[in-house]
């Protein structure tokens, strides 16, 4: 088994790390992009693959990219993409906000390419982490193992593999070929014959599930298609500019600093604008669609909503789901051929309490600057990406925050190297010039 040896590992290659990768080639941290490796499970960079649908758009601005918010003159902002395909004018001329998915992802695949001391590894999928420590017993770094038995041993990581999907409990039991996650989505439906009158159910009121009932439109066009929902309707999301500013990368300060009832109430109310709702025009899209099938007598697609599944059990060649109607407490079974699931765990993912675990961690906390509370001296760091809500608000999953908090990572690694077990004040420092000035200065 084959031994490699980085000093910053961060594992996922989506938008997170890339980010963080621009930050350390643009940063100049001394050696340490020359020394970082991301690596990635899939064969190709694609943002939100699974639903890499030709016709679905972006939620945020392009400005939101990996480094605008950062630094507007870097060259791996979105607008030179566009400029360097050949493609900016026919984007300004399109007069919108928000790129379609599939640009997006064609962005985050030219990043990687051009990174050029940060190395990008495809096709690497990670199995497991664990602490090293030296003889004392001091954490010195992190042994990460690959699926092809290989491993890498690190002295940072930096965790940015997204959540874990969901399965609710009542369908945990039915066979896996019969449930379709929208994480694989395209790969999924590709497997299944189009012209086959598949029944099947989408679960779920938010985007992603809004995204695959329309997409099945299209994808299994005999097929018939109940949309399950425990809402009383569909709902969009509440984009207006008020809203939008609790989406500032400046608003994170607030949240961390907010009192635990303060916090509580923010991420409350922001959930209803980012989980609970569908996009505008999507929306718009999805009633026409139902409309004119009204209209010409098609009775193929159907919302059920202000409905509980309350069973599941596969019988024969199809399955059986109980449905529970919240108004009556009326049950119903619907008899299908596959469903199709959104949405993700909300508590930290299954490689994140596995390594909190491994180090003995009685809970997992992080810093303002996201790095992992490790509760004891370290010459080692781990950070984590994009699953920090509950203490960095609703916007640390999506693309809003990227480049400032790649910064913030960045400047936090930069003051961890110069005194590892010191208390330095790295979250009180605000610009990487003022930790570079406090490394030049002599520890006491």
């Amino acid at each position: 088994m084959t031994n490699r040896e980085v000093e910053l590992l961060a594992i996922g290659g989506g938008p997170a790390n890339l980010a963080l990768a621009v930050a350390l080639e643009e940063l100049g941290i001394d050696g340490l992009a020359e020394n970082s490796l991301v690596i990635e499970r899939g064969r190709t960079v694609e943002w939100q693959r699974g639903l890499l649908l030709p016709w679905t758009k972006s939620q945020v601005a392009f400005a939101k990219d990996l480094v605008t918010l950062r630094n507007p003159r870097s060259e791996f902002t979105f607008l030179n993409y566009l400029r360097c395909v050949g493609r900016l004018d026919d984007f300004i001329n399109m007069g919108s906000f928000t790129p379609y998915r599939v640009e997006i992802s064609g962005y985050l695949s030219w990043v990687a390419r051009t990174l050029r001391k940060v190395k990008f590894e495809l096709g690497v999928e990670c199995t497991s982490v664990a602490p090293l420590r030296d003889a004392s017993g001091v954490l010195t770094g992190w042994l990460t193992k690959l699926a092809d038995g290989s491993t890498i041993s690190s002295r940072y990581l930096v965790i940015g593999a997204g959540r874990d999907p969901y399965v609710p409990p009542v369908l945990a039991g039915l066979p896996a070929d019969r449930l379709v996650h929208s994480t694989q989505y395209r790969y999924r439906i590709a497997e299944l014959a189009k012209d086959t009158p598949h029944r099947v159910a989408v679960i779920g009121a938010a985007q992603s599930a809004a995204e695959m009932f329309r997409s099945l439109g299209n994808d299994l066009p005999a097929a018939d298609v109940s949309w399950v929902m425990r809402s009383i309707g569909l709902r969009s999301y509440d984009t207006n500019k008020f809203t939008n500013e609790l989406y500032y990368p400046s608003f994170i300060d607030k949240v961390f600093e907010a009192r635990p009832e303060g916090r509580d109430q923010i991420l409350r109310e922001m959930h209803l604008t980012n989980y609970s709702g569908v996009e505008t025009d999507l929306l718009e899209d999805l009633y026409a669609g139902m409309y004119l099938d009204k209209l010409h007598g098609v009775d193929r697609r159907r919302l059920v909503t202000m409905t509980d599944i309350t069973g599941a059990r596969e019988e024969g060649d199809e399955i059986v789901v109980e449905l529970t109607d919240r108004r009556t407490g009326q049950v119903n079974e619907l008899r299908l051929d596959y469903v199709f699931l959104a949405g993700f765990v909300r508590e930290m993912p299954a490689m994140v309490r596995d390594l909190s675990a491994a180090i003995g961690l009685d809970r997992i906390d992080v810093t303002r600057r996201y790095r992992l509370e490790l509760n004891e001296p370290s010459d080692a760091a781990c950070y984590l990406q994009g699953v920090n809500e509950a203490t960095h608000g609703i916007a640390d999953s999506l693309l809003s925050v990227l480049g400032n908090r790649a910064g913030d990572i960045a400047d936090d690694l930069l003051a961890h190297r110069t005194a590892p077990n010191e208390q330095i004040a790295a979250d009180e420092l605000d610009t990487a010039d003022e930790l570079a000035a406090a490394a030049a200065e002599p520890h006491r």
